[in-house]
């Protein structure tokens, strides 16, 4: 198969231009995903930019997405295939009295009636394809298995039609957000890589592409701010997109600076427990 691309500077490059600020890290791990044919664990808090950095490497690649939303009681029939079976129940009645059972059980059990989940999609396409297994620390033990069963031979095994394998190689992004620890296996299976919040120069950066027209003192007072209520002890810490939230809206309501009550009026943008915004509001009253 052929190589996505030359280098982990194109990776990056790549990831900018479709407005994903990626460091050497993310960067270097998507590369080797690509050359080495592994699929990549990302790990970290909600909330860091971990199911947008798939989203983003199929838009800088041209490939097709195809997201499994991962959720408890998920199973094979949701994941991977099922068949058709209203379909095949009209193709029984429709020749009760025709072909032997033999022939029409051939007919039901064929691709006309297969329904291809998004696995078995990922597998069948013959186009690029970016494979999203989005938070895969919700589904259980048995469903890890079967992603492990499929991640570690890019195949399928269906009774009734056989063997089915890929025709090429996704690139695979699985996400967690850490709510019950992962499989040695599936670790063993895939490159590793933790996505946590953005450094203050990076989170700056990030508010200037993000929003436009925002001046670089208010992205820089809105990436501070956020950064020291990230280190108090709240039920949910602002995520970027919610960083970048509140900075859209100071910008709608025609701020060009923060100070503590303008800060404290739009908390409720950043933050939403109101325990959280009760700390953040003592928090800013000290700072200020």
């Amino acid at each position: 198969m052929a190589e996505r691309f030359e280098s982990v500077q194109t990776v990056r490059d790549g990831l900018r231009d479709v407005g994903y600020l990626a460091d050497d890290g993310i960067a270097g791990v998507a590369f080797l995903a690509d050359r080495l044919d592994k699929p990549v664990l990302v790990e970290g808090p909600a909330g860091t930019g971990k199911t947008q950095l798939a989203k983003s490497m199929a838009e800088m690649s041209g490939a097709r997405l195809i997201r499994l939303q991962c959720y408890e009681g998920l199973d094979e029939s949701k994941a991977l295939y099922e068949w058709n079976y209203k379909k095949q129940l009209l193709r029984i009645q429709a020749d009760r009295s025709g072909d032997a059972w033999s022939d029409v059980q051939d007919d039901i059990f064929s691709e006309e009636f297969l329904l291809t989940r998004p696995l078995l999609e990922a597998i069948r396409s013959s186009d690029p394809v970016v494979l999203l297994i989005d938070e895969v620390d919700r589904v259980e033990v048995e469903t890890e298995a079967l992603l492990l069963e499929i991640l570690s031979d890019y195949q399928v095994s269906v009774p009734e039609l056989g063997t089915i394998e890929a025709t090429q190689i996704p690139l695979v992004f699985l996400t967690s957000n850490n709510t019950r620890e992962l499989s040695e296996a599936l670790k063993r299976r895939c490159l590793y890589l933790h996505v946590d919040y953005p450094t203050l120069e990076r989170e700056r950066e990030i508010v200037l592409t993000k929003v436009p027209g925002i001046s670089e003192n208010l992205a820089d007072q809105v990436s501070r701010i956020v950064r020291s209520i990230r280190q108090l002890d709240l039920k949910k810490s602002p995520s970027v997109s919610e960083t970048l939230d509140w900075a859209r809206t100071l910008m709608l309501l025609n701020f060009d600076s923060i100070d503590e009550q303008t800060a404290k009026e739009t908390l409720h943008i950043l933050l939403k427990y109101q325990s959280d915004i009760v700390k953040a509001a003592k928090e800013l009253s000290v700072d200020a």
